[in-house]
């Protein structure tokens, strides 16, 4: 992965700080080692702690360090795929049992921030898909018909009641999923750290997995400037495997596309403009073909986001298109300034779904969220924690082979550029 540039995240500057750890520096031995500190991982480390089992999370950076800390934050219910669509794809028992554990994904979020008194933003009043033009409408009503024949609360919304319920011009209507909602993500992983450690799991930053060796049924891991005895390892990097170089099991990587996505944050809003902007706090994304999200924070910040990277060269293009299309959307919005602004990679597979891999004896990974990080990481957390404790059942996935995209590297390239370019004449008019 290439050097980043340090960036003004809010989320860093907004979340509850985050639990006292360091570096790995000695010789330890554990039952489960997690390989990276995100959702998934905690969520993992979370599980398994709370069941009496030993686990050591080693992150090469800092809690929350990936798409954890740079997410929409969005607690959205099943996959980007339509649920028709997935059933087609996994078959009819594999792929029901999928759309019932992330369908109930967001309730396991919800109870966890109750449960461990989570100091997230957490607010559950849905989420809103939202249509553009006649195509966009045709999709968000047959995502509708689809989840409410399997029972979801989901519900489209005509042009106008999108309007009262998001304060924004221009669009066709919106798919309303009441199982949803929104948080700060950053404050979560920071929260579900928080908690694991309270089980009793340990966790190490600063702390990159170098090397691997099996000696006879267990695994003996070079982390950081120490080592660490494990019988089970669950690698929980996902987009960000490859942060470190040298670092053992990176094949998964091979099978992803990554999306790059940036965000920026306005100033707070005064209040007489911030209460016509999304008022129940829903988060959105919309169906644009270059798809762009917004959503609020507790500080009546305005958060717009959108396909692209924050390098050097593209900043400029997408901060001009992020507040032309804040002045489109939202024509009283008055004068406003960005004060925060960062970029995540988003892990994308050829079939839009996740996928469970075998890595070796006893290494198991979950990746590609494909956007949907927050539900399903801490779905699949909690899963891969069954399954090392002896569920051969517990993932909701069917174990494959890793099947490397030749085209990645190409179609990430085409994501960064195309968007670029879209961004530069895009709400010009």
């Amino acid at each position: 992965m290439a050097t980043e540039r340090a960036l003004p995240n809010l989320w860093h500057a907004t979340a509850p700080a985050a639990p006292e750890t360091g570096p790995l520096t000695g010789d330890l031995s554990t039952d489960v080692a997690i390989i990276g500190g995100g959702f998934t991982g905690l969520s993992a480390a979370l599980h398994l702690a709370e069941k009496g089992v030993k686990a050591t999370v080693v992150e090469a950076r800092m809690i929350g360090f990936g798409g954890s800390g740079r997410n929409v934050g969005l607690v959205n219910a099943g996959m980007w795929v339509k649920p028709d669509d997935l059933v087609a794809t996994l078959g009819a028992d594999a792929g029901n049992r999928l759309l019932k554990e992330l369908g109930d994904g967001p309730s396991l979020v919800y109870d966890l921030v109750a449960k461990h008194d989570m100091q997230c933003e957490a607010v559950r009043n849905g989420t809103l898909h939202m249509a553009v033009g006649a195509e966009g409408l045709k999709d968000i009503k047959d995502r509708e018909a689809q989840w409410k024949k399997r029972g979801a609360p989901v519900e489209v919304l005509s042009a106008d009641k999108t309007h009262v319920v998001s304060g924004a011009e221009g669009f066709a209507g919106a798919l309303l999923d009441r199982r949803a909602g929104t948080i700060q993500p950053l404050a979560y992983a920071r929260g579900l750290a928080r908690a694991a450690l309270a089980a009793g799991a340990s966790i190490f930053t600063d702390t990159p997995l170098v090397a691997a060796t099996r000696q006879g049924d267990l695994w003996k891991l070079k982390a950081g400037r120490g080592t660490i005895i494990a019988r089970h390892v669950i690698l929980a990097t996902n987009a960000y495997g490859g942060l470190v170089p040298d670092a053992p099991w990176k094949a998964h990587t091979q099978e992803l596309t990554i999306l790059p996505y940036f965000q920026f944050a306005t100033n707070p809003l005064p209040e007489k403009v911030a209460a016509r902007i999304l008022p129940e706090r829903q988060g959105t994304w919309d169906t644009g073909l270059v798809m762009t999200s917004f959503r609020m924070d507790q500080q009546n910040r305005l958060i717009f986001g959108s396909i692209g990277r924050l390098d050097a060269i593209a900043e400029g293009t997408h901060r001009a298109f992020a507040a032309r299309s804040l002045r489109k959307l939202f024509p009283y919005i008055g004068d406003f300034r960005f004060e925060y602004w960062w970029d995540g990679s988003i892990g994308m597979t050829t079939n839009n779904l996740p996928a469970m891999h075998l890595l070796a004896p006893n290494v198991v990974s979950v990746s590609g969220y494909n956007g949907r990080g927050i539900a399903p990481g801490t779905v699949f957390g909690r899963a891969l924690a069954g399954h090392v404790m002896g569920d051969d059942s517990a993932i909701p996935l069917s174990e494959t082979p890793i099947t490397p995209d030749p085209w990645r590297t190409v179609k990430s390239a085409f994501y960064h550029a195309g968007a670029q370019a879209k961004h530069f004449v895009d709400r010009r008019f």
